[in-house]
């Protein structure tokens, strides 16, 4: 009899997720088990009751599982997610149990036990999959597991967990990682992952493209000869001489043999040209040896297990933003290179691209496992609003500054003091003939001279006649015999003048007729009635006369004569463009790769931009260095796990 485990979740495209009662039975009994008839499992979400035609029945399953493969090393009571290198060796397996020609017909299942910590990251592998190669949304990703309950990840520490993290946080955490270019897999080497994150080797691991988190280097010579100088010094009753020590020191290096993890730390950092490194804790090293090499050092020490002060967080932005920008590399390290280095990365990261301390503080323990410890999660957790307004205040900055430079090179010399305007003026001379003028110095040409002028022409010029508000009283009705009346009909409104009641009388004594008389709403010259014309134009005030095409030139008129007249105004230059947005939906990935596939219509466009960053080709690549190729008689399965050792000890945590 089969053994009974819970109701399939379907993944899509053949894959499936299930769990058994610990110990789980193995693949091979489960294999030949599913195999006979009546064995078929039941597919969450479908109907018990009732015997079914579905083709379903008839299906035919392969079960494979990860349990005894990918292990997590756990510092203390930390049990996972499992890191970046397991996630991608996962991926390459269901990916090439999915193209295996013999699998075809079945359908892939991977189960776990029902031991809490195994389910949930063998739930999270095969989430991460449909999310990072078949490119779905997180929400998409998490849905078929929906309805399961989970254990919620913990943090590294030794007290009890007060701080959970849970399978969407990892998701969403990969995946805003991944819109902002931060996690490429085509560019991940197992290989490297493996090898320094071991502590013989140095002991660190690629946060970003822009940071590496990596445990304080230890030169125990240097550390033996900076207490005996101290020793020294205090018996001889004063400080040492800074400057003496750091030529003791320095001469202590070149002439002996640093650790082979100090070694690998400073040819690797010098290789992928890290500009600057981060000391937190106390030192254990001398910072010298960095400094020659051409790397920067800075020390921003915070106690162990406690919380960075705000000047320190921002010290670090700070320093850390410009050197991301450039396409630079920053180092930051503690004692173990987990609680203090991760919480101010963390706090770049919600600064930076929008991550949430949940999604910021998942990500880093994929990529790094143990990051953030103890308190620090609640203080990450706390801080996340605050740092999200100082991205909003020095976003806003940025634009300020970009519009001052942008507006500098409109600024036009000054104009001279008024004193020296009035010093200006013509120099005259009184004689018994008249006046007669000595000199006339030239005033300096500056813009507002001009403007002066010409609101003082014209202010000179008279304004126009306003037919519509001119007062009857002051109009003078006069004929006007030569002009031709049939040129100004209006055809077009088929407006008829009304005559008033009566007709003005004349001083003759007699009445006016029609024509004479002033139309009620269009004042134009249908009864002959204008203004004399001034002496520059050649048609009355009242007359507006008529374009070829048959429209008026009341509203070419202004255009034409600002064409005409040279402008007094600045000219006006284009806004500046704004500076990029940090939030992470609206931020490209920074990287190019050669994958266009589209996504289902409900994923969103942010999501677009993730498959855009997302491609096949690792899967491809070297698959061999994570996976024993498959033959006729053997299935694909994982090669042997590279464990590490921890760097992590009891006095990196506070209980």
């Amino acid at each position: 009899m089969a053994p009974k485990c819970e109701p399939l979740c379907h993944f899509g495209d053949r894959l499936y997720f299930t769990t058994f009662p610990h110990p789980p039975p193995s693949p091979q009994v489960l294999n030949q088990l599913s195999m006979k008839p009546g064995n078929a499992p039941r597919v969450r979400a479908r109907p018990r009751g009732g015997p079914s035609a579905s083709p379903d029945d008839d299906a035919t399953y392969y079960y494979f599982t990860i349990d005894d493969h990918l292990l997590y090393l756990s510092f203390f009571q930390d049990w996972g997610p499992l890191n970046i290198a397991m996630v991608y060796k996962a991926c390459i397996l269901i990916h090439e149990l999915l193209e295996d020609q013999d699998l075809a017909p079945h359908r892939l299942v991977l189960y776990s036990s029902d031991d809490p910590r195994r389910k949930a990251n063998a739930a999270l592998l095969m989430a991460l999959y449909v999310m990072i190669v078949q490119r779905r949304a997180p929400w998409e990703a998490f849905h078929p597991i929906a309805e399961m309950e989970f254990m919620p990840f913990r943090d590294a520490g030794r007290g009890p967990s007060d701080f959970n993290l849970n399978i969407q946080d990892c998701l969403w955490g990969l995946w805003k990682a991944m819109q902002n270019g931060l996690c490429d897999m085509n560019e991940f080497s197992v290989e490297d992952y493996e090898y320094y994150e071991k502590v013989e080797n140095g002991d660190w691991n690629w946060i970003t493209p822009n940071f590496i988190a990596f445990a304080s280097p230890l030169d125990s010579n240097w550390i033996k000869k900076e207490k005996e100088g101290k020793t020294a010094a205090a018996a001889a009753g004063g400080p040492a001489s800074p400057v003496r020590g750091k030529v003791d020191a320095s001469n202590l290096a070149l002439q002996r043999k640093l650790p082979n993890p100090f070694l690998n730390c400073l040819d690797y950092f010098e290789k992928k040209n890290i500009k600057v490194v981060v000391r937190l804790n106390t030192e254990l090293y001398d910072k010298q040896v960095f400094i020659d090499r051409g790397i920067n050092h800075t020390e921003l020490y915070f106690d162990d297990g406690t919380n960075p002060t705000d000047e320190i967080v921002r010290t670090f932005i700070d320093l850390a933003d410009p050197i991301v920008e450039a396409g630079g590399a920053v180092a930051v390290h503690c004692k173990a290179g987990l609680g203090r280095t991760g919480t101010l990365i963390g706090a770049y990261l919600i600064w930076k691209y929008g991550f949430t301390a949940n999604e910021a503080i998942a990500f880093m323990r994929i990529v790094r496992p143990g990051s953030v410890v103890g308190p620090q999660q609640q203080y990450m957790y706390l801080k996340q609003l605050e740092w999200a307004k100082w991205a909003a205040v020095d976003e806003l900055r940025k634009v300020q500054v970009a519009t001052a430079l942008a507006t500098a090179t409109l600024v036009t010399p000054a104009t001279p003091p008024a004193e020296a305007d009035e010093e200006m003026e013509e120099v005259t001379q009184t004689t018994p003939t008249g006046v007669i003028a000595v000199g006339v110095p030239m005033p300096p040409v500056t813009p507002s001279k001009h403007v002066a002028a010409a609101q003082a022409k014209a202010t000179a010029i008279a304004p126009p006649g306003q037919p519509r508000k001119t007062p009857i009283a002051k109009r003078v009705a006069v004929y006007s015999e030569d002009e031709d009346e049939t040129a100004d009909v209006l055809p077009a409104l088929g407006i008829v003048p009304k005559p008033k009641t009566k007709a003005p009388i004349r001083a003759t004594g007699s009445r006016a007729t029609a024509s004479e008389q002033r139309p009620t709403r269009v004042l134009r010259s249908t009864a002959g009635v204008t203004r004399k014309p001034p002496p520059t134009t050649g048609h009355g005030a009242h007359k507006i006369p008529k374009l070829a095409t048959g429209t008026t030139a009341r509203n070419t008129a202004p255009t034409a004569a600002r064409a005409a007249t040279p402008s007094i105004r600045r000219p006006l230059r284009a806004p500046p463009s704004p500076t990029p947005s940090r939030l992470p939906t609206l931020i490209p990935a920074k990287r190019t790769h050669n994958a266009t596939n589209s996504l289902n219509e409900v994923a969103s466009a942010a999501t677009l931009k993730m498959a855009g960053a997302a491609s096949d080709a690792w899967m491809t690549n070297n698959p061999s260095a994570v996976v024993v190729p498959g033959s006729k008689s053997e299935r694909p399965g994982l090669r042997s796990v590279r464990r590490r050792r921890s760097s992590f000890s009891s006095a990196d945590v506070i209980a």
